[in-house]
């Protein structure tokens, strides 16, 4: 699936020097796929596969050199592991083909927790993920919780969290799915969220509630926490500042919205403006006594890319030690 994931992790694991991206793979000759193939795209070069049999002379007949199906690369021996970015709800019906042929597979988090039993993120759960078959990367919003949560989890306990989730509407490129001139409340309570992070840190007390925006660019999350015990507020950010893919800024600074924050990764030369990080803005941090109070930012397009990268090291046995894992990763991603 070569959609907003699937290009992005592809050209990351190319990116990697401990990993050889053999293929990718599709239903259809999207322009994204064309653009990522031409001769100045990220993965010129690259091995393209029909995923559905049917498909494959209609994908040779657009004008794509098709090397075969999807299939015949599993079946020849050369693959290691999939990452699966398809749409949600086709990984089900990929699984079986994985399992055909012994390759392990990477679903993400639009996939149910239950199709591996497993879901994963860097920091929370590495090692439960070592060596295994088939695992799920958790969500772009799920992502952002656990890396808030789990450094203060770690060093203070928590008792609770309620995290109210402002979403972007849609991804920038989409111009099909809205709302335009709405705010669309999740009627559910908790929204999906809270469980999803419950995925992989069960023992975490989390409720969540969302909404929907008109804007594309970041969600954002404002997050209110009860500790086991009191902090001080300079112990939260100096917290946060050394938790990996956190980053601090500053409204003083001029980061005063989503807008502000992503034009400094479009300055800043990230491929796609691609924000990896999860971005906590300083003045919303407090806390008072055992509460804690934050906002952070939400990439919905980059987040979750080097969390692929790192599970693909534990999945293959490959870095025992999930914070070198990351360190590889995001040297390699050029951050």
């Amino acid at each position: 699936g070569i959609g907003v994931i699937g290009k992005r992790v592809a050209h990351a694991v190319k990116l990697q020097k401990d990993m050889n991206l053999v293929g990718i793979s599709d239903v259809a000759a999207t322009f994204v796929l064309r653009t990522v193939l031409e001769p100045k795209g990220p993965l010129y070069g690259t091995p393209l596969y029909c995923s559905l049999p049917e498909k494959l002379e209609e994908m040779r007949g657009a004008g794509m050199i098709v090397e075969g199906t999807l299939e015949d690369l599993l079946k020849s021996g050369e693959v290691d592991l999939v990452v699966d970015a398809a749409p949600a709800g086709i990984e089900k019906y990929n699984k079986p083909l994985y399992e055909k042929y012994g390759v392990k597979a990477i679903f993400q988090g639009g996939a149910k927790h239950e199709l591996t039993g497993v879901s994963f993120n860097s920091l929370a759960n590495y090692k439960e993920v070592w060596g295994k078959d088939y695992v799920r990367v958790v969500s772009c919003n799920t992502t952002s919780l656990i890396r808030t949560i789990y450094p203060l989890m770690e060093k203070r306990g928590i008792e609770e969290v309620v995290a109210s989730l402002v979403r972007r509407a849609v991804d920038p490129w989409n111009p099909n799915k809205g709302p335009i001139n709405a705010i669309v409340p999740v009627m559910k309570v908790p929204s999906h969220h809270g469980p999803d992070v419950k995925s992989v840190i069960p023992e975490l007390n989390i409720k969540t509630l969302a909404v929907k925006v008109p804007t594309t660019l970041a969600h954002v999350h404002v997050v209110h926490g009860k500790l086991k015990e009191d902090v001080e507020r300079d112990e939260i950010l100096e917290l946060f500042r050394s938790t990996p893919r956190v980053l601090v800024l500053r409204a003083a600074d001029g980061y005063s919205s989503t807008a502000e924050v992503i034009e400094r990764f479009r300055d800043l030369c990230r491929p796609r403006y691609d924000m990896y990080e999860v971005v906590v803005w300083e003045e919303t941090v407090s806390s008072e006594g055992s509460e804690v109070f934050w906002s952070h930012a939400v990439h919905s397009e980059a987040i979750v890319i080097p969390e692929n990268i790192d599970c693909i090291r534990a999945m293959m046995e490959m870095e025992e030690d999930n914070l070198e894992s990351i360190r590889k990763t995001d040297k390699a991603l050029g951050y």
